[in-house]
């Protein structure tokens, strides 16, 4: 049974994401913003890893095929409703869908795409569809639930870590468990085993987030590739801000306070005194223990994929990589 790599399942999926024919029609004003967001292009993460998990235990996995484009169409509908909260000007290099045409467009094209994905998740294996399907609506509306508690964190003056990690868990990882279990549903796997492979994907999300949020403070920017700090700026509630505002004495607590109200003559100076309160604090240092906790749940669950260790190599190779280590 052939083993596939995250490469060659990247290209299959870009393959049919840049080839749709059946989008290639009026009314444009409501396709032509679709077409470009696919051919954006992106990492294919959700539904590669649909595919590696399909082909742990079927070397079919064309069954998996159109579930795992169902959750790129997803995955790029919430981020063109996303860009249009955050009015972000650029996404992958490029114009935003709402900057290049309009915010009506972007949210009713973004709405299409969601149907788009609901009909390509149709065309799971007969066999498997209603789990399929349970498992996708479900975690849809996770992701809505999480997108919904980041903004409601904008305004809060309290948020305790478990708070925090309930929120990324849905608005980041439930996305990549539920690539995982569609596609091991897909391939054949029993309930078990998808199961487990929910709770890897869950965890390695977990680790991801943390790790992101720690890279955005400490992370040598011409290997991060883009400026640290910018969550400081932004006085986004992190991981690592939430940690040391939990952890910190009074003195200090005020002191991390004023580091985010208070105006600063220009964003480094801010870094500068925010990164200074987490060096006091730890902070670096409790978010790498979490990090790796949740990393080794994640590789924990994959070990118990009942499946022959050379055929999870590929995955787990893809999780080396997320996290930035060495196999």
């Amino acid at each position: 049974m052939p083993v596939y790599t995250f490469e060659q399942c990247s290209d299959i999926i870009a393959q049919t994401l840049n080839n749709p024919a059946h989008l290639n029609r009026e009314p444009f004003g409501l396709y032509e913003p679709i077409l470009y967001t696919f051919s954006t292009g992106g990492k294919y993460i959700r539904s590669s890893l649909a595919l590696l998990a399909c082909n742990l235990f079927s070397d079919k996995i064309d069954q998996a095929l159109y579930p795992a484009i169902a959750l790129e169409a997803f995955h790029n509908f919430t981020l063109i409703h996303d860009d249009i909260m955050d009015d972000a000007p650029i996404r992958r290099g490029k114009p935003t869908v709402h900057m290049k045409w309009s915010a009506n467009t972007a949210l009713l094209s973004g709405d299409a795409m969601h149907v788009l994905a609901c009909q390509y998740m149709l065309r799971a294996p007969g066999a498997v569809l209603q789990p399929v399907l349970q498992m996708f609506h479900k975690t849809a509306m996770e992701v809505c639930e999480g997108q919904q508690w980041d903004m409601d964190f904008e305004h809060a003056d309290y948020i305790s870590i478990d708070e925090y990690l309930r929120m990324i868990e849905l608005k980041t990882s439930v996305l990549l468990a539920c690539s995982l279990y569609i596609g091991g549903l897909c391939g054949g796997g029993d309930q078990v085993q998808c199961d487990w492979l929910y709770q890897f994907g869950r965890n390695l999300g977990l680790a991801f987030q943390i790790q992101d949020d720690l890279l955005d403070v400490y992370a040598d920017p011409a290997v991060f590739g883009k400026a640290t700090g910018g969550d400081i700026v932004a006085n986004k509630k992190t991981f690592l801000l939430i940690t040391a505002m939990n952890k910190a004495d009074e003195a200090m607590r005020l002191r991390l306070h004023r580091a985010m109200s208070t105006y600063f003559p220009t964003p480094e100076e801010k870094i500068a005194e925010v990164t200074a309160i987490y060096d006091t604090l730890h902070i670096r240092e409790d978010a790498e223990k979490e990090i790796e906790r949740y990393f080794n749940f994640a590789l924990d669950a994959l070990d118990k994929v009942e499946v022959d260790a050379p055929r999870k190599e590929e995955i787990r190779k893809l999780a080396l990589r997320l996290m930035k280590r060495q196999k």
